[in-house]
């Protein structure tokens, strides 16, 4: 998605991440909006293995199970990853200004970091509760921004810009069959409430800015921990962006986002959709 917008000569004027968003706009907020950085990340996502973001240990899943921890997975891992891959050491280094979005675990209310240290405030960002742990920050316990608002438009907005961009790392489709696994069941289930919220935020701040939502792939049966297939997944956005792009252009581009559903359920009260938007 980063390579077909930058193609275009759209750069951002400030990023606005939240969980895997806040990982990558991390790692752009310090570099140069090129094809050439779109590359370089990538190659990282390509390099990526599932053990260097959810190392399971079987000594902290079980004290996570009876209680004695509040996550299953240690961060240790996603954090060397963090900080080989940020070239800011906090936030408000960064070349073109980056705010990540946490939650906070005891109000349950949005928080947005824009000063402080780049890692631990991607690291809130990005903890995805349960499975890793909170982060303490100014005397709060801060967890993954998905739980309030995993693409927040409304902080954008907030911040004066007229026209953004949406970039899902994921959206919900409907599956032939349940994932399997307690990690991705959390996971996509996770989706589903994020695909809700989005739907919700767009329709509530659709007179508020021009909205551009570009197409994640779809149907999206690769599991959110399978790093194995990012290439794919990448290939599949970039020419799903790039065709998205061009019908704009030419005012051809549809508008409904809704969640997406397919055929394999023989439901007839299952309708086919397509998820791209442009709200005006």
């Amino acid at each position: 998605m980063l390579r077909a917008l930058f193609e275009r000569d759209v750069r951002a004027d400030l990023i606005v991440g939240t969980s895997v968003g806040a990982i990558n706009g991390g790692f752009l907020a310090s570099r140069p909006q090129t094809t050439e950085t779109a590359e370089e990340l990538a190659e990282v996502w390509r390099s990526i293995d599932r053990n260097q973001v959810f190392p399971l240990s079987p000594l902290t899943g079980a004290l996570g199970f009876f209680g004695l921890k509040d996550h299953l997975v240690p961060d240790g891992k996603l954090r060397r990853l963090l900080r080989a891959n940020l070239e800011i050491d906090r936030l408000e280094d960064a070349v073109t200004p980056l705010h990540v979005i946490a939650t906070d675990v005891l109000s349950g209310r949005e928080v947005r970091l824009s000063r402080g240290p780049a890692e631990d405030a991607v690291m809130a960002s990005a903890a995805i509760p349960g499975v890793f742990g909170p982060v303490s920050w100014d005397g709060r316990e801060l967890v993954d921004g998905g739980v309030s608002n995993n693409t927040p438009i409304s902080h954008a907005i907030e911040l004066g810009v007229e026209t953004v961009y949406v970039l899902p790392t994921g959206s919900a489709c409907d599956l032939p069959e349940p994932p399997r696994g307690a990690l991705g069941m959390l996971l996509h289930s996770m989706t589903l409430l994020v695909m809700r919220r989005l739907l919700i935020e767009i329709e509530l701040l659709k007179d508020r800015a021009r909205l551009v939502v570009l197409p994640p792939p779809c149907p999206l049966r690769i599991s959110p921990i399978d790093f194995g297939r990012s290439d794919e997944l990448m290939r599949t956005a970039l020419d799903a962006s790039r065709a998205y792009l061009d019908a704009i252009d030419h005012d051809a581009a549809p508008v409904p986002l809704q969640m997406t559903m397919h055929d394999h359920r023989n439901d007839p009260d299952v309708r086919n959709v397509s998820n791209p938007a442009l709200i005006r």
